[in-house]
């Protein structure tokens, strides 16, 4: 069974994530996301954030059909740990990060790239809809 590995805040869920889970899971038979603590998310995105709670992210992204695990995690150390536990196949993350240090991609044997459907981005639908 090849294991799929994807980590991120995933607050706003918006047909991004969507596709990013699609892309994902065509990569995998099993397809574990793992989400950022609401204090990594205050830590990382600012004290506005997260809109929607740990429990609430994670309740949402499981219910989405390309998904078969959710974990979470707290700090880089974690997000490491808990990449190096799953020894995914394949690690998937945005193309933003090709040219950056991906957490925990020593522990995976391939890293995909997927790149983001344009216009969608949960800080921008923020900023939008609460001028945040």
């Amino acid at each position: 069974m090849k294991i799929g590995f994807v980590n991120g805040c995933f607050d706003i869920l918006h047909i991004g994530h969507i596709g990013l889970f699609e892309f994902a899971k065509s990569h995998c038979d099993k397809l574990i996301v793992a989400i950022d603590t609401d204090e990594r998310v205050r830590q990382n995105k600012g004290s506005n954030r997260p809109f929607n709670t740990l429990l609430d992210r994670a309740l949402m992204v499981a219910s989405i059909m390309y998904v078969d695990e959710v974990k979470w995690f707290a700090t880089d150390e974690e997000l490491t740990s808990m990449v190096r536990e799953v020894s995914p196949d394949v690690m998937v993350v945005g193309e933003e990060y090709a040219t950056k240090r991906v957490i925990g991609a020593e522990h995976a044997k391939e890293i995909k790239f997927f790149r983001k459907i344009d216009g969608y981005s949960t800080t921008k639908i923020l900023e939008s809809a609460f001028g945040r």
